[in-house]
C-alpha cells in the first residue's frame, strides 16, 4: 500500500507528489492522460502570479500582499474566500525557489505580454516545460507513475478514503490528494449547467476547451452526490474570446484574441455589447469568453485598425484583413450598413487625449452605451483587422470546499486523509473571474499544502501501526 495516492497530473498534482515524496512517504500518482498528453492544463500555462516586495530577477519593482488582494477583489467582483486567498498570495512569494530546485527556469517576460512584468513570473519554455521538470524531478525522487489510468471512482467511508478504482483495480492508500482539474472537456455537463438560452440556444455547443479533453469531473461529480461541500456554480470558468478557428481541444495560449483591448467587438447584429477598455488585458481577458457566450449564436467579431498594430501579443492565426470597412463586414459575414453605424457612432463618441497602452489612460468615449474607457481611438485606418471569437473554457470553477489545511469537507467536516488541490478546488479563491497566473498561484499553494498534509497523515498511520506491532 502506498502511503500517499495523488489523482491528476497536472502542476497541483505534481507539487503534492513531490512534497510528500520530500516528507518521507511513499507515492503514486494516476494520471488519466497518456504520457504524450500529461500535464494536464498546466501545460498551456506561461507564468506565476507571484508577490514580491522589490524588484526580483525575473520580475520588476515590488508587488505586495494588499495589490495582489485588491486585484483579486476587484476580478472576483468580492466572490472569493480572503483567508484562502492571502494564504495563497504570500504562498506565491516564496514558492519560486522550491520550484527551481525541481528544475523550474524563469525567463523575463517578452515584448508584448501585457503589463506582467511587475505581477508574473514566466517559465522558461512554458508549462510544458514546467511540467516535464517536474515529472523528471518526480521519477529521480521514486515517485511511482502511471499514465492511461483514469480513476472511475473513489471508495469513501464517513469522509474517509479507503481505495480508488482504475478498471477493474483497485489502489488502496493511507491518504490521497485529489488535484484532477474540473469539468471542462465533458460536454454534457456543461450544456445541463447552460441550459437554453433566451435565443432558444444551447451556448455550450459552442464552447470550445482550450485545455485537455481528460478534465471530465468524474470524480468531481461522484463526491458532491456522497455529499462533499462545494463551492462556486457550474456557469462559472476561466472562460477567453478565442478564434473561432480554434480546435475543440487544447488550443491553450495561441488562440488567445488579445487585440480586444484596441478596438471595438460587436455580436453577430454588429452591435457593441461591452467596454473593452475596461481594464487591463490580464485582468479582463478571462471575462470575455462568458461575455462572448452571452451573445447570439455565441459569436463575436474583434475589430481594430492598423493605428494598434504590434500593441499586442499576435495570435496564432491571422486576422481578416480589409483596405475598407465594407470589405471587411462582407469578410465577417456582418450587416454592412449595421458595422458602418456602430462603428460611425463609437468614432464619434472617443475622446482622445494621449495614447499610451501601458498605464490607464485617458483615451475614452462620452455618450456612448456601453462606453469604452481607456485606449479608445477612432477606427479609422486602413487597413482594418477582424478576428471572429467563439467562448474558450479554460477550466470550471465548481469544485471542493476546504481550508487552510486543503482538506475535502463533507457536511462541514474536514476529512482526515483526503485533500484536494488544483482547479478542483480554485473555486474557493475564484468565485468568478481571473488574473492571469493566478491558477498556477493556487494550484502551486494547495498543491504543497495537500501533499505535506497527506504525507503528516499517512506517516502518522504508519508510525501507529509500527508501534501496534
Amino acid at each position: 500500500m502506498f502511503d500517499v495516492l495523488v489523482i491528476g497530473g497536472g502542476n497541483a498534482a505534481l507539487c503534492a507528489a513531490l512534497m510528500a515524496r520530500e516528507a518521507g512517504a511513499s507515492v503514486l500518482i494516476l494520471e488519466s492522460a497518456p504520457k504524450k498528453w500529461r500535464g494536464g492544463n498546466s501545460i498551456h500555462t506561461r507564468n506565476i502570479r507571484s508577490m514580491h516586495d522589490g524588484p526580483e530577477d525575473v520580475m520588476s519593482g515590488a508587488y505586495p500582499e494588499e495589490e495582489y488582494w485588491e486585484d483579486v477583489l476587484k476580478v472576483t467582483g468580492g466572490i472569493t474566500d480572503e483567508k484562502l486567498a492571502r494564504l495563497t498570495i504570500r504562498a506565491s512569494s516564496n514558492c519560486r525557489s522550491w520550484m527551481q530546485k525541481h528544475g523550474v527556469r524563469f525567463q523575463a517576460p517578452l515584448s508584448g505580454t501585457l503589463n506582467l512584468s511587475k505581477t508574473n513570473a514566466f517559465f522558461m519554455g512554458g508549462g510544458k516545460a514546467l511540467m516535464n521538470a517536474y515529472y523528471r524531478s518526480a521519477e529521480k525522487l521514486g515517485i511511482e507513475i502511471r499514465y492511461d489510468s483514469t480513476v472511475s471512482s473513489l471508495e469513501i467511508s464517513d469522509g474517509r478514503f479507503l481505495a480508488a478504482h482504475v478498471g477493474n483495480q483497485r489502489i488502496e492508500a493511507k491518504s490521497c490528494v485529489l488535484a484532477a482539474g474540473g469539468f471542462e472537456s465533458n460536454r454534457e455537463w456543461l450544456k445541463e449547467a447552460w441550459g437554453i438560452n433566451e435565443f432558444g440556444e444551447a451556448p455550450a455547443d459552442n464552447f470550445l476547451i482550450r485545455g485537455t479533453r481528460y478534465n471530465n469531473g468524474v470524480l468531481l461529480k461522484q463526491l458532491i452526490d456522497m455529499g462533499a461541500d462545494s463551492v462556486s456554480d457550474a456557469t462559472q470558468a476561466h472562460m477567453v474570446a478565442i478564434d473561432a478557428r480554434a480546435p475543440l481541444y487544447d488550443g491553450g495560449i495561441c488562440t488567445r484574441v488579445d487585440c480586444v483591448s484596441f478596438g471595438i467587438v460587436v455580436n453577430k447584429l454588429a452591435q457593441r455589447f461591452s467596454d473593452e477598455g475596461e481594464d487591463f488585458w490580464p485582468k479582463r481577458y478571462a471575462f470575455w469568453g462568458r461575455l462572448v457566450a452571452q451573445q447570439p449564436g455565441q459569436i463575436g467579431y474583434s475589430i481594430i485598425d492598423s493605428k494598434v498594430l504590434g500593441r499586442f501579443m499576435p495570435p496564432v492565426f491571422p486576422g481578416d484583413k480589409a483596405d475598407t470597412l465594407e470589405e471587411l463586414a462582407d469578410m465577417l459575414g456582418l450587416d454592412k450598413p449595421a458595422l458602418l453605424k456602430t462603428v460611425s457612432e463609437y468614432n464619434a463618441a472617443c475622446r482622445v487625449g494621449t495614447f499610451d497602452h501601458t498605464i490607464m489612460d485617458d483615451c475614452h468615449t462620452e455618450g456612448l452605451q456601453p462606453a469604452k474607457t481607456h485606449w479608445a481611438l477612432p477606427i479609422d485606418t486602413g487597413p482594418f483587422y477582424g478576428y471572429i471569437l467563439r467562448p474558450g473554457v479554460t477550466f470550471t470553477y465548481l469544485g471542493l470546499k476546504t481550508s487552510e489545511r486543503a482538506e475535502v469537507h463533507f457536511h462541514g467536516k474536514p476529512s482526515d486523509n483526503l485533500f484536494v488541490a488544483g482547479e478542483m478546488m480554485a473555486g474557493n479563491v475564484l468565485g468568478k473571474g481571473y488574473a492571469a497566473g493566478i491558477g498556477m498561484a493556487i494550484g502551486t499553494a494547495f498543491g504543497r499544502i495537500a501533499g505535506t498534509q497527506a504525507a503528516e497523515c499517512a506517516l502518522r498511520q504508519r508510525d501507529t501501526q509500527h508501534a501496534a506491532a
